[in-house]
Formats: structure tokens, sequence, C-alpha cells
């Protein structure tokens, strides 16, 4: 990746603040906030590939959507994907999606990208490009195409040289059992991957409250163990208030054992990722947590793992 763009010692003091949760009344961080609040799917005329400014990446996040039609074995009740209009095609054109992201890598490579007029006011600390990720409106791993599509991924990021791009996945963790799936996973390995791998419960009965799933949590957290052992692997916790009541404390106790569990059973965790809700999720009764008790749950994790934890507001 060009030094210039993508090194981690860009990343300025002003914007950590969005992560301390130390934010400046000023209209600096009105507008990053309003920038991390958008995350559309559609750029011009693309089917597939679209561009976010990520708080979580910390700039330029290349998404890849392979759900246009929103499959998902989740029906996670803080979602922002707007399920009640009409879903695209279920079948994903390779030679398309490689057009769409070659060249939206090389627009990242040149900083191009940047001139656009949706980037074009960014703070310069944002003006760096992180990953390429397999998001979008629904579980990556569904799509059949998914280990072509990442195999893909790193041919070209191999072709335009830009070794520091990270390859994200970002997962519910219910299919990464597969063989096409853990195939996909080692190449992602070898090539500067990482799984993001969703664990917002502790107990069975809050993740299906919560996720709203027939797998069970179980299975969820066998996955990640196996997962992590083919490529490097963080957790991403959403914790959010229902019915204006947080996790319980039972809850969070439970939440950091699976962690523990995680560990015990020869599973790696790079990180952990602490957040609430940016965007308006799909139901009502779901509203975002209040920073300090994010920032708690946030002490209680480091405290009782050893983790690596990040918080974000």
């Amino acid at each position: 990746m060009l030094a210039c763009l993508f090194s981690q010692a860009n990343v300025g003091n002003g914007f950590a603040k969005c992560w301390s949760g130390k934010m400046e009344n000023n209209s600096s961080e009105d507008s990053r906030l309003q920038l991390f609040a958008r995350h559309p799917r559609e750029w011009e005329n693309n089917a597939y590939v679209y561009p976010v400014i990520s708080r979580r990446c910390r700039g330029l996040s290349i998404g890849v959507n392979l759900s246009p039609n929103r499959a998902c074995n989740y029906n996670c009740i803080y979602c922002q994907v707007d399920r009640n209009t009409p879903a695209g095609e279920r079948k994903v054109d390779l030679e398309r999606l490689r057009e769409e992201l070659g060249r939206m890598l090389a627009w990242a490579a040149n900083g191009s990208i940047f001139e656009n007029t949706q980037f074009a006011d960014i703070p310069a600390d944002l003006k760096r490009v992180n990953d390429i990720a397999f998001s979008g409106d629904g579980e990556p791993t569904i799509c059949s195409v998914f280990p072509e599509a990442v195999s893909l991924a790193a041919e070209l990021k191999s072709a335009l040289k830009l070794p520091e791009v990270k390859i994200i996945l970002l997962t519910g963790a219910c299919y990464l059992n597969q063989p096409n799936v853990a195939a996909a996973l080692e190449v992602m390995g070898n090539n500067n991957g990482e799984i993001w791998a969703k664990l917002d419960a502790g107990t069975d009965a809050y993740f299906k409250k919560v996720n709203r799933t027939s797998f069970s949590l179980e299975h969820v957290v066998e996955n990640t163990i196996k997962a992590s052992r083919l490529c490097p692997l963080c957790i991403q916790s959403l914790f959010m208030r229902i019915d204006k009541e947080p996790p319980s404390d039972k809850e969070i106790e439970a939440y950091v054992s699976r962690l523990n569990s995680i560990r015990q059973a020869g599973g790696e965790i790079r990180q952990v990722q602490v957040y609430s809700i940016a965007r308006q999720p799909a139901e009502a009764f779901v509203t975002s947590l209040p920073s300090e008790i994010l920032d708690d749950i946030a002490d209680r994790v480091k405290n009782a793992t050893g983790l690596d934890v990040v918080t974000y507001h």
C-alpha cells in the first residue's frame, strides 16, 4: 500500500478522539460522525463494490457486497439493511466484480478516489485506504462464489502491489466450518486477511433474542475457534439497549466467559471490538448504549481476558 496513504502513523490525534469518546463539540467532529453514519451500498453504476469511510477501519474501506439479494442467516434486531424493498439478483457476476474491484483499487492506490466529490472534503487523516471488506447486505459466506471472490481480491491486490491492504470478512461465523469457506479463509490468511467474527451474546437465549437465528451460540463459538487457526481473527461485538435496558451484568459475565472459552480451546483472538449502534436500526425498540456503559463493558473484558479491546462510540 502507498506509505503516504496507508500508514497507521497517519491516523491523527483528532481522529482518535472518536474512539476514546472524548469528542470536541465542533463542526469538524460533527462531520466525522456524519461520515461514519453513511454506509451506502451504491456507488455510481457498480453492482457489488462501494467505498465507505469506516470508523472501525479508520479510513477508506472498499466494500464488496456479495449479497445483493440480502440473503442472511441472521435477522439481527439492530440490522440497518432495508429488507422491505425488492432485493437484487442472487447470482454474482465474477467478471463484473473483477472490473469494479480492480478499478476501485487502482483509484485507491493513486489517491484519485479522494478527489471524488463524496470524499473531497474529508479530513486528511481519513484519506487512507485500509481494506477490501466482504460485508454488504447479508452473510458473505452464503454466496456460492465467495471463495472465488476472495481469490480475486488477493490476485488484484497482488497485481497492484498493495500488500498492506487487508482482506476482511465480516461474518456471523455460522458457515466458517464449510470446506469451501475454510479454503477461502486460508487464502485470506496468506494475503493479510482478517476475520471479523460476530459475537454479541454470552447466553444462547440472548443470542437468539438479538441475532434471531436458528443456529446455536455453541455452533458459532466452535466455528470461531476453528477459523482462528486458518486466519487472524477479531471479535466484533455490538451492545445496545433493548426497550431502554442495557445488557445485564449476568449477560456480560457470560459473554466474557465465552471469550475465555475460545482462548482455552486454542482459538486466537487478535482483538475485540466493542461498539454500539451508529445508524438507524430496523427495530424501534433498539437504541445505542451510552459511552460510559460501553466503556465499562470494555474494561470488564480487558480485565477478565487480557485481550486487546477497542471501543467505538
